[in-house]
């Protein structure tokens, strides 16, 4: 989502130059006026995007240190102590330099008259639209305490799913990776050394042996190619999926892959349903909620059947229907969704459907995880095993070689 940095004057008349991550520059104006500003300019930064919260290109800021922030403020909070004197705390006490920086012009703000959530929105590439919303929440309902104390356990399950994914695919892309980088090895350095040895023989080399000395001439020939293809044929991918149209096709791919596909897919509706309820449940109106949902939903399939859910509401529809037509929620989660609509208790019956696709995310781990390692040894087997057989075949056939 671009940033967009903004001069404006506020009702005393002082000068106000921060930032704002917003859909639009309409959004930008709307959201300035309600806040009581005159606009005297408004442009995108130009910023490049970063994986991960990073500052000035220094260290990056954790999701971690993000859970520690809202989970001790709202134990202060709800211990007495003024806001004021909690961020101060928390000031001195974060060891993160960038983001302590972060949190002392925080404090600064709000000690100008700023409230909490106008504070960390200056700061967007530090706080999600989630946690600033929430926090406003927190702040109109009189609850900021529990509710950055939801935020943290929200953040912290979101985490923790997170590196649950990273565990299942970290594995098999390592190794893979290995298997890729002997092969390569064996094709550009041993094999052409069994071919000077073969070549001395003088004999008809057996028909595995032939192709493989083939394959290896012509990965030697043609490798600075090869890789020049590879890495074009990347940045043109790269390229493609960073457009609407891309990003659709790859996140509709995932959904559809044979084994992980299943383990995305129960990913997406476990964020899904957690995220929404978690902002339901803090006072967040329905389509400001569903705004966010979408946003962080991190798959654009997900994102446009939200964008569907909100116009059916703003219609005065339902959310069932469009979940159901996106095809990535299954008939159970869409039946309970549309129970909760009728019977007004829609954010416990998400958190319960959260809750369960946590626990089937685990089961999917981990049978994948056990799955996938025996599949990886055999796959090293047949390759890697198929290339040293071939090389051996000549020297097995020594004797009738040397005869002929």
């Amino acid at each position: 989502m671009p940033v967009y940095s903004y001069k404006a004057k506020d009702i005393e008349g002082k000068t106000v130059n921060a930032t704002l991550e917003a859909q639009g520059q309409a959004f930008v104006i709307d959201t300035l006026r309600k806040k009581g500003l005159t606009i005297i300019s408004i442009e995108e930064a130009k910023e490049k995007k970063k994986k991960g919260i990073s500052i000035g290109g220094k260290k990056k800021i954790k999701s971690d240190d993000l859970v520690i922030f809202a989970r001790q403020l709202a134990t202060m909070i709800d211990a007495g102590i003024p806001l004021m004197q909690g961020l101060d705390i928390l000031c001195e006490q974060i060891e993160h330099k960038e983001f302590r920086n972060v949190i002392s012009r925080v404090k600064n703000d709000v000690e100008t008259g700023s409230t909490l959530s106008e504070a960390i929105s200056r700061h967007p590439r530090v706080f999600s639209q989630l946690f600033i919303n929430m926090v406003r929440a927190g702040e109109s309902s009189g609850m900021l305490d529990e509710i950055m104390d939801r935020l943290a356990g929200y953040m912290e399950k979101s985490s923790a799913l997170q590196r649950k994914i990273s565990s299942a695919l970290i594995y098999p892309a390592v190794v893979i990776c290995m298997a890729i980088l002997i092969t390569l090895i064996l094709l550009l350095k041993v094999i052409p050394t069994f071919k000077e040895i073969f070549a001395g023989f003088g004999a008809k080399l057996p028909t595995p042996t032939l192709v493989l000395i083939i394959i290896s001439d012509t990965f030697k020939r043609y490798f600075l190619v090869l890789v020049g293809v590879i890495v074009g044929l990347g940045f043109i991918i790269s390229r493609y999926v960073k457009t609407e149209d891309g990003r659709l096709r790859l996140d509709r791919l995932l959904l559809d892959l044979p084994v992980f596909g299943i383990l995305f897919r129960k990913v997406a509706v476990s964020k899904f349903t957690r995220t929404l309820s978690t902002l339901i449940k803090s006072g967040v109106s329905i389509l400001a909620a569903l705004e966010i949902v979408g946003r962080t939903s991190g798959n654009k399939v997900v994102e446009n059947a939200v964008s569907d859910v909100r116009a059916s509401i703003r219609e005065g529809e339902n959310i069932a229907t469009p979940l159901a037509k996106s095809g990535v929620f299954p008939p159970m989660v869409v039946r309970m969704i549309s129970v909760g609509e009728q019977t007004g208790e829609l954010e416990k019956m998400l958190e319960k459907i959260s809750d369960f696709y946590d626990e089937q995310v685990d089961s999917a781990v981990a049978g994948l995880t056990s799955m996938i390692e025996p599949l990886i040894i055999a796959f090293l087997g047949i390759v890697i095993g198929s290339i040293v057989i071939a090389m051996f075949m000549p020297i097995f056939k020594m004797s009738e070689i040397i005869s002929m």
